[in-house]
């Protein structure tokens, strides 16, 4: 192992007589780029080279947006080598970027960078100058907190040092010279550590690409030999349905997981074609790495080599370690119980914020970047269970102009508009991809929003229907309903041809219209009753409700696949309140 801040020392850190072992340190390897092989000594050139085009900044903070892992890895070390301090934003989306304006002086991009030449593979030491790195030399990254604005999680080299030591010391052996491949990014504290920092610290090469597919990881492996993969659960979820997941040749000698937790399903599969579930790495930005597990060999997580935890009162999970850059505990937003063996399960989250498909995200800001579009009232967003993938819904209370949009274009080029917007600050793997709209939130007497309250946006009503979206506009209701296959109603009506009864469709027409007018409870009749034609399981309905409070009637229409399928007038008893 090679301490970080010594990777531009004189051949790394070792004496300058010794000539043999400093040029097995200069043709270390740092990356592979298909057949190329790009070793310790063309890095330190490049390093060199970019070090010459950043110098003359004199602005100390530098965003660093660059993709390509090699030439992040190597503006990295000239921003450390130069005394200035690299910002690593989670995304490069304009409105996010725009959100951290603030937070950096210069940017660097691919763009920025002058061409990677073949000249810059030369190994002769003495085009290798020694620069000195500060142990302690800051840098910053970016994730979301739970008060619903990005957070800068400030860390030094010297953690991110402790923290590669520690991936080596528990599994070094295991991974031996395989090379890193990857279908994670590396601008979030997991691909930053276990596709860029660990190998070069360790001298193992990295891959170029990302990796995204079976077919694609082999064609790698087929090329470089031994190989281990840093993945994320969404992906390795994905995998086993995928040509060419079981015949990975070499095996890889392991799977990395982080971002959350792999389902015991995907475990299953990579334990019975590989041998062994992937390892599973639990922590965060703050915290660097706190824990692992194989399901395989348990459901439990085991504190990583070095690190200490404990349980608060409250259920929260502490952690003490040397990745933390203090002495003291840390107070994580997780709930933990402990098992008898002194490792722990996660009971959940103390705050609102999520990860979805390896991404963190805080639901706090992006309620309140929803609610700054001019069609959004408010906002409410709530995690969604029983399904395999991590999910989550938006509720939705539409602005007068809102609500004209929905008239107008429909529920799902409405939902399509605000994802829109939400992707100038949001990766778009977490942008909610179900939506409820109501004319208002389900706030309780008391003024708060039940958290059930919304999730329920997403069940079937007690009645049976789904309420997809709602407006009004003056007197005039107008809803999107889904028709559940499930439904009772559906059974002996008609067999092998099931239709929704038309009694339905007016108990729903009613109930609806009660919900915002309570004196149409009384009714008194139904008339003009015509039904034209029928409605089957998974009808999306388009219901429009019109109130007539001076003749005491609510002329009520169901469309579906733009005709019309039901029409009457439930007219209620005068007095009715």
């Amino acid at each position: 192992m090679i301490a970080l801040h010594d990777l531009l020392a004189d051949a790394a850190g070792l004496p300058p007589s010794n000539v043999s072992d400093a040029s097995a340190a200069y043709a270390a390897p740092v990356c592979r780029d298909g057949t190329t092989l790009i070793d310790r000594a063309a890095f330190r050139a490049r390093v060199a080279r970019l070090i010459a085009l950043v110098q003359p900044h004199a602005a100390q903070r530098c965003a660093l947006c660059i993709d390509d892992p090699f030439d992040f890895a190597c503006a990295l070390f000239a921003l450390f080598a130069c005394g200035k301090e690299p910002v690593i934003p989670a995304n490069a989306t304009p409105g996010y970027l725009a959100d951290l304006a603030d937070a950096y002086d210069f940017m660097l991009t691919d763009a920025d960078l002058p061409p990677f030449v073949a000249s810059e593979h030369a190994h002769s030491c003495a085009v290798h100058p020694a620069y000195p790195i500060d142990p302690h030399a800051p840098l910053t990254l970016y994730t979301s907190g739970s008060s619903g604005t990005p957070k800068p999680i400030r860390k030094t080299l010297a953690q991110f040092d402790a923290e590669v030591r520690t991936l080596e010391k528990q599994w070094g052996a295991l991974i031996g010279d395989a090379t890193m491949l990857a279908s994670v990014p590396h601008h979030h504290i997991y691909g930053l550590l276990f596709r860029v920092l660990w190998p070069l610290a360790a001298g193992r090469a990295f891959d170029r690409a990302i990796g995204t597919e079976p077919q694609q990881l082999q064609q790698r492996i087929a090329q470089y030999g031994a190989a281990a993969i840093v993945s994320t659960p969404a992906q390795l979820s994905r995998w086993p349905a995928l040509p060419g997941f079981a015949a990975l040749v070499p095996a890889p000698r392991a799977f990395f997981s982080s971002g959350g937790p792999l389902a015991d399903e995907a475990a299953r599969h990579y334990a019975a074609a590989y041998g062994s579930a992937p390892l599973e790495i639990y922590g965060s930005t703050e915290t660097g790495g706190i824990a692992w597990r194989r399901q395989d060999h348990g459901d439990a997580w085991q504190p990583v080599a070095g690190a200490e935890v404990r349980r608060d009162e409250d259920g929260a999970l502490c952690v003490r370690s040397a990745h933390l850059g203090h002495d003291g505990w840390h107070r994580t937003g997780d709930r933990i119980a402990f098992d008898a063996d002194g490792r722990f399960r996660l009971q959940g989250r103390l705050d609102r914020v999520l990860k979805l498909g390896g991404k963190r995200v805080s639901l706090p800001e992006m309620e309140a970047r929803l609610a700054l579009h001019p069609y959004v009232a408010q906002a409410a967003l709530v995690p969604l269970e029983g399904v395999s993938r991590e999910r989550v819904g938006a509720v939705v209370a539409l602005s007068e102009a809102g609500g004209a949009a929905l008239c107008a274009e429909g529920r799902v080029a409405l939902a399509k508009t605000l994802r829109r917007h939400l992707a100038d600050y949001f990766d778009a793997v977490v942008l909610p991809r179900h939506w409820r709209f109501r004319v208002s939130l389900p706030f309780d007497a008391r003024g708060k929003l039940p958290a059930r309250a919304v999730a329920a946006a997403f069940e079937p009503r007690a009645e049976g229907m789904e309420v997809l979206a709602e407006a009004r506009r003056g007197d005039t209701l107008h809803y999107e309903l889904r028709v559940p296959p499930t439904l009772v109603h559906f059974s002996g009506h008609f067999p092998g041809l099931p239709i929704l009864p038309g009694v339905v469709q007016v108990d729903w027409a009613v109930r609806l219209a009660a919900g915002h007018w309570p004196q149409v409870r009384a009714l008194a009749s139904v008339d003009r009753l015509k039904f034209m034609a029928p409605v089957p399981p998974r009808a999306v309905l388009k219901l429009t409700l019109t109130y007539d409070a001076a003749r005491r009637r609510v002329q009520f229409a169901y469309r579906t696949e733009g005709r019309e399928c039901a029409s009457g007038v439930l007219v209620h008893r005068e007095g009715a309140r």
